[in-house]
């Protein structure tokens, strides 16, 4: 049996809770969420929101920052909207209570991270992500029109495919979101959930890659699902590497994820380089200066390209990050939970360096999205990490993330309660189907695949690439697929295989626009063709129906 709302939002971190508390005011809402409503991406953000809050900053240079971290590749047009309207939303989100740093005399404490011409970013401590979700979440969950659903995995969007119809033969514009197939984890079944509207926002794909900052629901589930339904998808070669994650002596990059943070490394925010943080080789020598004048406050690829420069230099596992040098109070105000989290491992950050490395942390590119966040299947609307929108071209500015999932979270609203005051429910939408299939015997497959589609995009599809690599990385996927696919058919659907799936799906996609790009432009760095061509500052689409 169906069951049917107004909205529905695939995510539980910033953007989806904040179309949802929007969305609520028009219609019943359910927001599925495949761990607990606070794990996400959102939840694990430590730098803050990058907003022109101060008289002395302005939007004109808020905007030129990000077009100048972005490469050639920002819609200026979307950059000035979120720069304009970031602002507005931060203050509604201090309405809702969340609370934000404030310097001595009251004002917003504003940060300065890499890329920033100017101190402009509202943080928490070194916790925003935790402080906005948390207020957010308690809004939703008080609002009378919000269903959560917990513990609940998106398998795939429901289509006209699922109607029987040749999706190919619809054309752009043609096919339709009808709502979700989702696997409720607690009782083992697939539930079938319809909608008038659908918001994706489901996040980023960092575990496609063996190291990174994001939690583990991070598999792309949302680009992956997209995928399969025919969206256009755009930029996935433009995977954000952060400079700064920890690194523990001992740890085997081979063996998987390495540290025992759930699957995730601790990110090292970039606040802390622009606190007075400097980065040194083990030599002790800082290196910074010679690659970039703006040193450690250059933006997050040239940054990360220098640190893998050093270790491959040098043969060193990891450089240092050191802000021992700045006053103890200062460092403990600024960044406690570092600060706690880095003594449980023996290091004080007061007076010794951090050990570091670049681990995968940002998605660039995604689901391609218009200025209201509507993506190329109707009805179905997307923001936050999961979209390419513009904003961030070929590299994102730091703490812009945030700023984005809030700005186009709002900017959905009107469009997806007009779509949903236009359409009905599709009654002829059938079941899940689990015929012919039977529980998994061979669960060793999928463990030994997903190691392997994480280790082949490490190895080859990381922050240096080339020709090379890069058909090689397309050859072993694309077997991996094939491997996957067959299992998949013949199995009972579960999380973990719906995971690996959406990694192999993601993992495909940024190979291939990767081998598209026959340039070097912010994060998509190729020895082959090191220059930047002008000829090629254009997105790279992917994608059976595109928006154009």
């Amino acid at each position: 049996m169906a069951e049917r709302f107004d909205f529905l939002v695939i995510g539980s971190g910033v953007a989806g809770l904040s179309f949802a508390l929007r969305a609520a005011e028009h219609g019943t809402v359910a927001v599925v969420t495949k761990k607990a409503s606070a794990e996400s991406n959102t939840n694990y953000a430590q730098g803050g929101i990058a907003a022109v809050m101060d008289p002395a900053d302005s939007v004109e240079d808020h905007v030129r920052d990000t077009l100048v971290a972005g490469a050639g590749l920002c819609d200026p047009e979307v950059v000035r909207i979120v720069v304009t309207e970031g602002p507005e939303r931060v203050r509604e989100l201090m309405a809702l209570g969340a609370a934000f740093d404030r310097a001595a005399d009251g004002d917003l404490h504003l940060g300065r991270e890499g890329g920033h011409s100017a101190n402009r970013i509202v943080h928490a401590a070194d916790m925003t992500g935790r402080e906005v979700e948390r207020a957010l979440l308690a809004a939703v969950r008080a609002h009378p029109n919000v269903r959560l659903y917990e513990y609940h995995f998106a398998i795939d969007l429901i289509t006209e495919h699922h109607l029987g119809q040749d999706v190919a033969a619809l054309g752009p514009g043609g096919i339709h979101c009808f709502g979700v197939y989702a696997l409720d984890e607690e009782k083992g079944r697939v539930e079938t959930l319809l909608a008038r509207a659908t918001l994706l926002a489901a996040g980023g794909a960092g575990q496609v890659y063996l190291h990174t900052t994001n939690p583990p629901v991070a598999t792309g589930d949302g680009i992956a699902m997209c995928y399969r339904a025919r969206a256009a998808i755009a930029n996935m070669e433009f995977i954000q590497f952060h400079p700064t994650s920890l690194y523990l002596p001992g740890e085997d990059p081979s063996q998987g994820s390495g540290q025992a943070f759930g699957g995730r490394r601790f990110l090292i925010t970039e606040a802390v380089r622009g606190d007075g943080g400097v980065l040194r080789n083990l030599a002790g020598e800082r290196f910074m200066p010679a690659y970039d004048p703006r040193a450690e406050l250059a933006p997050r690829d040239v940054v990360a390209r220098a640190i893998d420069d050093q270790m491959k230099r040098h043969g060193d596992p990891h450089v240092w990050l050191d802000i021992s040098h700045r006053p103890k109070d200062e460092v403990l105000r600024h960044f406690p939970n570092i600060h706690e989290t880095l003594l449980a491992h023996g290091i004080d950050m007061t007076a010794e360096p951090i050990p570091v490395v670049p681990a995968a942390h940002y998605t660039c590119g995604g689901v391609r999205v218009d200025t209201e966040a509507r993506t190329s299947i109707a009805g179905l609307f997307a923001c936050g990490e999961v979209t390419c929108t513009g904003l961030h071209g070929a590299n994102r500015l730091a703490s812009n993330s945030l700023l984005e999932a809030l700005v186009f979270a709002n900017r959905a609203v009107a469009p997806a309660v007009e779509y949903a005051r236009e359409h009905a429910w599709e009654e002829a939408v059938p079941a899940w189907d689990a015929s012919g299939t039977e529980n998994a015997k061979e669960w060793v497959l999928v463990q030994h695949n997903l190691g392997e589609v994480r280790r082949v995009m490490s190895d080859y599809v990381g922050i240096v690439r080339s020709a090379l690599r890069l058909e090689r990385a397309a050859r072993r996927i694309r077997l991996l697929y094939e491997e996957t696919e067959d299992f998949y058919q013949r199995t009972r659907v579960s999380t973990e295989l719906g995971e690996l799936r959406n990694l192999i799906a993601v993992a495909h996609l940024v190979v291939a626009c990767a081998r598209s790009r026959r340039e070097s432009r912010g994060l998509h760095f190729m020895t082959d063709f090191p220059d930047t061509d002008p000829a090629q500052a254009h997105d790279t689409v992917l994608g059976y129906v595109t928006s154009d």
